[in-house]
């Protein structure tokens, strides 16, 4: 027929070239024991266990892949509208380019799960067709795609893969892939895995039909196919067309006629096929065997395969795992279940067996062979625990899971959990079964297996029903909700308080509908645990009114007020409802029921007034400053109080968030009990702040007065006694009486008096009384001015009553007096603007900006340039908000809050507002700056979507600052999600610091204390064999030893104890011996010298690794080349290594000409090069130094991190900036590799410059660092400069440590930014420093609320020799860091250390004056220090290990806390 005829034709070229190799077609395809180490798409293809067949051949995939930034767009706007699978979009040539690269990414997220578990999912699968299936899918993806569809999906069924199969043919051809004779023999082979039934001819004709032709593959699958269903007459078909074409006939052929034969019945043919294979020339291999053996497993012929065994045992053919199984399941598929056995018993179990092994259990389980699949499983090896603190048992998880998922009877999950137990293969199989039906949401066998562990003993939680009710209560779904209440109720269980808040009361319309609904099915809701609940729910939505009503009314029994106190919170916040905040608050400090049930009851209300601060943004707290103000002028009403040391922590949140005016509202609420009294000088100048210091306000006005009429009748000066009268009525706000004051002396009145009387004025909104005494003070003596923060004041007052004019004019004033904002004048400024933009008058925010910033009152900054995107945004008007920000930019050079902006056009689905957007940044700022604003824009609003699309754009680079300033903003809101993300879709972002990324996602770990996200993040580093810094391994060991987990690597230590032990086989593999130069040695001279050679080499080398032994092996050294002795390269090396770590630098040289000399391409490895380096700078030979290095790197060396830290160190000694900026330009290339911090040359810059005495560029680049600044700017707050803080004090820099403290001081008190201040602070301590410690404390108290970092800085100490009065001091400062409990452990672990016995007796003696029990690693180390002493115990030794009661505390700060 005219097909065939074609395809003759086209074969002839084939068969010529296949027999002028001489090798079998077959044989260059086939591969037998394909190994999940090899290429990726060959571990995709290779033949499956229990189907074996040739492989495909190799497919290059392109490596670029993107969408631009126009076609994420696009997307975007269509998303909303885009359902299942679809192609609609067309993005052109651009998107078609972009599709080469989705093959790559698509091949790698499907063979990192080949490689990991040697299957593919179907949900995997599928995730990938339908994302391939957006753009225009290519023949390449479309191979990928056919071939998983075979015996790699084990958990899918045979008949669901075929179908899945031809799903993803038709899709795919409807999109236009054009297939070739691979995709045709990809179907086949998918056929033959799946056991698919079909025509061959129909096949045939269907390739016809699309004009493609048949190859060699195709042929021998077809016969593959026929002998599949024992149709020999159809295969000798094919086989004799290929014998006319002189295809050649393969082993893979006669396995497969082999096959054919058995199932047709005729298994004497079959056996036949051995002598005829060894005729045609092919020795039959372990394929044909395993064919036989599985012809004869079909038939159950146990003695002949027996028979088999031996002969292939003789024939010294080994047999792997792989083919028993291949075995096992034609047993098995056969229904001989019973012979089994003669599989297993002869397995092997090699390398990967247990996975090869896994894949064909769950293959069996699919097709209902369960109870083979478990007589495998019991074959595994059995892990035996080593001690106590391995995890328990639980093999068999996969084989369960899958269970459950093929819905198999409850009675045999319990026979398998059964056996699993007895055996000790399996912990807990039943709980793991339950966990699975509930992850599943298989309700009914929930229900079951709950019953069978509440009749064995096993407990039954609450919490074991929340996976049922997520869904549900997502859904709405009140019965089937209801249903699992009833089936709780049915097994003795009882909703408990977060069963009813979290996930059946939200799904009911409201609390009455839920009340009835849920007594109908028999709950009762008369107890503690609904109570609670009904509490939390009206106050989380803010029904304040409904809630007082519950609290108050009599029949209530009370509540802990700890266990609905994040609710209540978070319900004060979302209502305006003063009075009955009030109502509620003075309920809970009065009321018996809750005194009762709330432990420390009496700090109770005053910690929720505190934590009701804290828990509100700036935002929040400026839109209800009068509301706070009326709430608590409203408890002081009512008799609420609070004690001082709660009053500070108010006030430094309301300083934080820039409202002071609400400290003096706070003040009147403060327990006058628990406030110093001790008096001060009258001549004080005391603030509002400072109210806890003073003596009682009323006795110190009465005391002012008194002095101030008793100098008035003596006629002396009043005016400084006038002023600090008015000072101490205006901090008590008594503004009438202050006015009066001033009324009967105002002849007397100086400019401070005016000051606090306008300020007064301003702060009680008597606008015209402050203007009143301002024109009254210019009237008076023009030549006195007010400072710019009561200008401010004024300012403030007026466009708070929309006197906009005025308040120009005002600030031309301040022009005019030539006065300037700085420092917190800037901020009140951005405070002033900020409060107009909250009320949505974008055109006063435009007004005063321009007016500030063309007077030039202060530059225009990011900070200050915000506001005016705020008015828009809190307006709603994105047009006019967009607008605004692209002028302002044009005008200014500032894009304020552009980040924010994007990110509400996203919400909005403001496509055209976004184009417009891009474009013009695009335009402005570069493409790549485009494509980073709309990446996070995407991220932040959860578009993770269009952020990959953006993420695959072609050409598009790591900029590390963009990427540090969002995961920075991550980190700073705690939102894990985005950030994860982020680090997720970047992983093949070109030049992406991958180490970095993760080290952002271990931040965020330590900052929450989530050990789980950082173990995570741990293993997701090890799949992307990530290599990670010390850096990154110190925080992580930190997070783990910190939540009592075990560290799963070995924490790198510092450089000076593991330098000598550095690995020297890279240094010995570097250097080949080679024939010396000269002449050769005589074979007589051989066996002398050879002897000689070795008694010189091996005492040369002892004496290098000996600590002293550098001068000794250099005279050896040189004794040898006297007696015309010649070593190999690492002899050489080893002595040049010994002199350099002793200092020795020309002795080094000397040896290093030597070997050179007498070896050919001698040369000094990495390590060897490093030591040189920090060799020459011990010399002081710098430009030496940098030199070496220089060449290390071209030499494509990677340099240490102690040799490039020690010269960049040393340059800033020498105030040498620039070079410290060219080792840094040298090595940015290699710093990810060695975990260079970038701190390392930005201190060094600063101490250069302070080396040079350019002390304020110092300070300019440490505070650029530590401002905040817009979105774009690319770098935030650096890791730590308590180095700078520490070379300074050493080196008793006054002027220095001057100007660095008060930039330490202003980035606290002006952004918030308190870690600079806090290094200083623990700087101070570290060395001893303790007077000005406490002097730094006490003008920044915030640094005693950094309670992390001062916890970590006593678990450092507690660590280190020598650092117990570091620890001390800082206890004595801050004596609330820690609680006792565990601040005696850390001083006994530091004196253990110290070797300190005095101390450490008497800290046990204090811990039992204490009644604080000392556990037993403490009580373990302090016999230790008894033993080394020679003392005896005076207690009994805990008598096991010191690793052994670590691991207990460990385990033990493991246990969840029970409380709410």
């Amino acid at each position: 027929m005219p097909f065939l005829a074609r395809c003759r034709l086209n074969m002839a070229a084939l068969l010529r070239s296949a027999r002028v190799l001489k090798l079998s077609p077959a044989s260059l395809l086939h591969v037998g024991r394909a190994s999940l180490s090899g290429a990726p798409l060959g571990r995709l293809c290779g033949g499956a266990v229990g189907r074996r067949g040739a492989a495909f051949r190799p497919v290059e995939t392109p490596l670029l892949h993107s969408f631009t930034a126009r076609s994420a767009l696009r997307h975007f706007a269509l998303a909303a509208k885009e359902q299942g699978v679809s192609s609609s979009d067309d993005g052109g040539p651009v998107a078609r380019i972009s599709q080469a690269h989705r093959a790559d990414w698509a091949l790698d997220l499907l063979d990192r799960s080949v490689r990991r578990t040697g299957r593919i999912t179907k949900q995997l699968l599928l995730r990938v067709f339908r994302d391939i299936c957006r753009g225009h899918p290519s023949g390449n993806q479309a191979l990928l795609l056919l071939r998983s569809c075979g015996s790699l999906l084990s958990e899918v069924n045979l008949p669901e893969r075929s179908a899945l199969a031809h799903q993803i043919w038709d899709k795919l051809q409807e999109l236009g892939v054009t297939y070739d004779a691979s995709h045709y023999n990809a179907l086949l082979k998918v056929y033959l895995q799946n056991s698919f039934k079909f025509s061959p001819t129909d096949f045939l004709a269907k390739m016809e039909a699309a004009n493609v032709q048949p190859n060699r593959v195709t042929y021998q699958r077809l016969i593959a196919a026929y002998c599949q269903e024992g149709d020999i007459e159809g295969a000798s078909k094919i086989l004799g067309f290929m014998k006319d074409k002189e295809i050649p006939i393969t082993e893979a052929v006669f396995n497969s006629l082999l096959t054919g034969h058995a199932r047709a019945g005729d298994i004497a043919s079959a056996e036949n096929m051995l002598p005829l294979m060894k005729g045609s020339g092919i020795e039959p291999g372990p394929d044909t065997y395993v064919a036989l053996l599985s012809a004869h497993a079909e038939k159950g012929d146990v003695e002949k395969m027996t028979q088999i065994f031996e002969e292939v045992a003789s024939a010294d053919i080994q047999l792997m795992d792989r083919d028993f199984l291949q075995v096992l399941t034609s047993l098995a598929e056969a229904g001989h279940h019973q012979h089994v056995p003669v599989i297993l018993e002869r397995m092997r179990q090699e390398h990967g067996f247990v996975q090869e092994a896994m894949n064909v259990c769950l293959s069996l389980v699919t097709q209902g062979k369960e109870d083979v699949a478990f007589s495998l499983l019991n074959t595994f090896p059995v892990r035996q625990l080593d001690s106590q603190s391995e995890t328990a048992p639980n093999q068999g998880n996969f084989f369960l899971r899958h269970c459950v998922a093929m819905e198999m009877p409850v009675e045999k999950l319990l026979r398998y959990c059964k056996d699993l137990k007895e055996s000790n293969r399996h912990a807990a199989p039943l709980q793991f079964v339950l966990q699975c039906a509930l992850a599943s949401a298989k309700t009914g066998m929930a229900a079951q297996l709950m019953k069978v562990m509440k009749e064995e003993g096993l407990p039954v939680r609450e919490h074991f029903f929340w996976p049922l009710l997520i869904p549900l209560q997502q859904e709405k779904n009140t019965q089937g909700i209801l249903d699992v209440v009833k089936i709780m109720l049915d097994l003795g269980v009882s909703p408990d308080t977060p069963t009813y808040s979290s996930y059946i009361l939200p799904a009911f319309p409201s609390l009455d509908s839920a009340r009835s609904a849920l007594k109908e099915v028999g709950c009762d809701l008369n107890t503690l645990r609904f109570t609670t609940a009904e509490v939390r729910a009206e106050a989380g939505l803010g029904n304040l009114a409904s809630l007082y009503s519950v609290l108050s009314s009599p029949s209530f029994l009370g509540l802990n007020m700890k266990t609905f106190r994040a609710k209540l919170i978070q319900g004060f916040i979302r209502s305006d409802d003063v009075e009955n905040m009030v109502k509620i608050t003075e309920l809970l400090q009065y009321d018996e029921r809750f005194i009762k049930e709330t432990p420390r009851h009496t700090d109770a209300v005053p910690y929720f007034l505190y934590n009701l601060i804290e828990g509100m943004s700036t935002e929040e707290i400026q839109a209800k400053e009068k509301l706070l103000r009326e709430y608590f002028h409203q408890l002081r009403n009512v008799k609420i109080s609070i004690p001082v040391t709660i009053f500070r922590g108010i006030r430094n949140l309301l300083q934080m968030h820039n409202t002071p005016e609400l400290v003096k509202d706070v003040i009147p609420l403060v327990d006058r009990k628990t406030v110093d009294l001790s008096s001060i000088p009258l001549s004080a100048n005391v603030g509002m702040g400072d109210f806890v210091c003073i003596q009682d306000p009323e006795q110190k006005i009465e005391a002012l007065e008194s002095k101030l009429e008793d100098l008035k009748s003596r006629d002396q000066p009043i005016a400084a006694v006038l002023k600090q009268l008015l000072v101490a009525l205006c901090s008590e706000e008594k503004l009438d009486q202050a006015l009066d004051v001033k009324a009967r002396h105002e002849s007397e009145m100086v400019v401070g008096g005016y000051a606090v009387l306008i300020q007064l004025c301003c702060t009680h909104d008597k606008v015209e009384e402050a203007l009143n005494l301002k024109r009254e003070l210019d009237r008076r003596d023009s030549s006195d001015v007010l400072t710019a923060s009561k200008y401010l004041h004024l300012v403030k007052a007026l466009t708070k009553h929309g006197r906009l004019e005025e308040a120009v004019d005002m600030l031309k004033e301040m022009k005019g007096k030539n006065l300037t904002l700085e420092d917190t004048a800037v901020t009140a400024l951005f405070h002033i603007l900020n409060r107009v933009a909250l009320q949505g008058d974008a055109a006063a925010v435009k007004r005063l900006q321009d007016t500030v910033f063309s007077l030039g009152l202060v530059k225009p900054s990011a900070l200050l340039a915000s506001p005016i995107a705020t008015a828009y945004l809190h307006s709603g008007d994105l047009t006019g908000g967009l607008d605004a920000v692209l002028s302002f930019y044009k005008q200014y050079k500032f894009l304020p809050r552009f980040h924010d902006l994007l990110c509400h056009l996203v919400e909005k689905e403001e496509t055209d507002l976004l184009q417009k957007a891009m474009d013009f940044v695009s335009q402005e700022r570069g493409e790549m700056t485009m494509l980073y604003d709309l990446l996070f824009a995407f991220l932040q609003t959860g578009r993770y979507k269009e952020a990959h699309k953006i993420i695959e754009t072609p050409g598009l680079r790591a900029k590390s600052g963009r990427l540090q300033w969002f995961a920075e903003k991550c980190i700073a809101n705690e939102q894990m999600e985005p950030l994860e993300t982020l680090v997720e879709m970047t992983q093949k972002l070109f030049e992406c610091d991958r180490d970095e990324m993760y080290h952002y996602v271990l931040r965020l770990c330590d900052e929450t204390n989530d050990w789980r996200k950082a173990e995570a993040a741990w293993t997701k580093m090890q799949e992307e064999n990530v290599i990670p810094r010390e850096r990154t391994l110190r925080l992580l060991a930190k997070i783990l030893k910190t939540n009592g987990q075990k560290v799963p690597f070995e924490v790198p230590e510092t450089w000076y104890t593991n330098v000598n032990s550095t690995n020297r086989q890279g240094e010995e593999q570097r250097v080949q011996p080679s024939e010396t130069k000269g002449q050769r040695s005589s074979p007589q001279s051989t066996t002398s010298s050879k002897a000689g050679v070795n008694s010189y080499q091996s005492r040369i080398l002892s004496l290098s690794k000996s600590r002293d032994g550098s001068t000794e092996a250099y005279t050896l050294l040189k004794e040898a080349e006297q007696s015309g002795e010649v070593f190999k390269g690492n002899v050489y090396l080893a002595v040049i290594r010994a002199l350099l770590a002793n200092g020795r630098l020309e002795e080094a040289f000397e040896v290093r000409d030597t070997a050179e000399k007498s070896i050919k391409d001698f040369g000094l490895c990495n390590v060897s090069n490093g030591l040189l380096v920090i060799t020459q700078v011990k010399h002081g030979k710098l430009k030496d130094a940098r030199a070496t290095l220089a060449a290390m790197l071209q030499a494509q060396q990677v340099p240490s991190q102690l040799s490039i830290t020690r010269l960049v160190q040393s340059l800033a000694a020498a105030g040498d900036v620039e070079a410290i900026r060219e080792v840094e330009d040298l090595t940015k290339e290699t710093s990810s590799l060695i975990g260079l911090s970038r701190m390392l040359f930005i201190n060094n810059v600063v101490l250069a410059h302070i080396k040079n005495g350019d002390i304020q560029t110092a300070v300019e680049k440490l505070e650029s660092l530590y401002t905040p600044g817009l979105e774009g700017q690319g770098d935030s707050q650096p890791t730590s400069i308590s180095y700078v803080f520490r070379k300074v004090l050493e080196d008793k820099n006054d002027e220095a440590l001057d100007k660095l403290s008060a930039m330490a001081e202003r980035m606290a008190n002006h952004f918030a930014s308190y870690r600079p201040v806090t290094s200083l602070f623990l700087t101070y301590l570290e060395l001893g420093h303790i007077e000005e410690a406490k002097s730094q404390l006490q003008r920044v108290a915030a640094i005693a609320e950094q309670k992390k970092t001062l916890s970590a800085f006593l678990a450092r100490m507690s660590q280190k020799p020598g650092q117990v009065h570091a620890m001390k001091s800082l206890l004595e400062l801050l004596p609330d860091i820690l609680q006792k409990e565990h601040v005696y452990p850390l001083l006994m672990k530091s004196y253990t250390i110290d070797k300190d016995l005095d101390r450490a007796k008497a800290l046990h003696a204090q811990m039992q004056t204490d009644g604080i029990r000392a556990d037993e690693l403490s009580l373990k180390r302090l016999a230790l220090l008894y033993k080394q002493a020679g003392e005896p115990v005076p207690f009994e030794e805990p008598p096991e290990s010191f690793r052994f009661y670590a691991e207990k505390l460990r385990a033990e700060k493991q246990k969840p806390d029970e409380e709410e």
